[in-house]
């Protein structure tokens, strides 16, 4: 159920909804309409019946001078564009007021902490890493320090063939 007065206010949206949208076709009109009459007067158009192989080279650098003119332009407002944009980020960043970082404090957080607090009251065991490793035995190692052999024999024992399958069998038997 409707009162008028709402009807009366859909009614003047509707309305203001068609004239923009008039507005801006007329704009996009008016918009072609520049664009083509600038490029009718800044570009004439090309005539390439009845010209000689060396008019058509002449035009091609004529063409080609102009292109670089033009894309001259083109880079100087690019330039000028990101200047401005560059200055206008300043003014606002100033106008925006002074912003000073607050200084940060060191905070001692464990691990268990850091995560109930990211996981809430979810996080259900510890964070004790060292009692999760499995142990491993230690192998003697002073064994092999005690037992000192004379290189030489070891190295005359392994040489020749007979070395090669004192090895395989050493390696393969276990």
């Amino acid at each position: 159920k409707f009162t008028v007065i709402t009807i009366i206010i859909i009614m003047t949206i509707i309305m203001l909804l068609t004239r923009a949208m008039e507005q801006l076709e007329q704009e996009t009109q008016d918009r072609d309409e520049e664009k083509l009459s600038y490029l009718g007067e800044r570009l004439p158009p090309l005539q390439f019946s009845g010209l000689s192989l060396a008019e058509l080279q002449d035009l091609c650098k004529q063409l080609h001078g102009k292109i670089d003119v033009v894309d001259e332009e083109r880079y100087d407002c690019e330039a000028k564009v990101t200047k401005h944009n560059k200055d206008l980020k300043l003014k606002v960043q100033d106008l925006g007021g002074k912003f000073k970082k607050p200084a940060l404090r060191k905070v001692r957080v464990s691990a268990d902490e850091m995560m109930r607090a990211l996981l809430g009251t979810k996080h259900k065991g510890s964070m004790d890493l060292r009692s999760n490793l499995k142990s491993v035995k230690k192998e003697d190692t002073n064994k092999d320090k005690d037992k000192v052999t004379d290189w030489r024999k070891n190295v005359e024992a392994m040489s020749g063939m007979e070395g090669r399958k004192k090895m395989f069998d050493a390696s393969g038997g276990q």
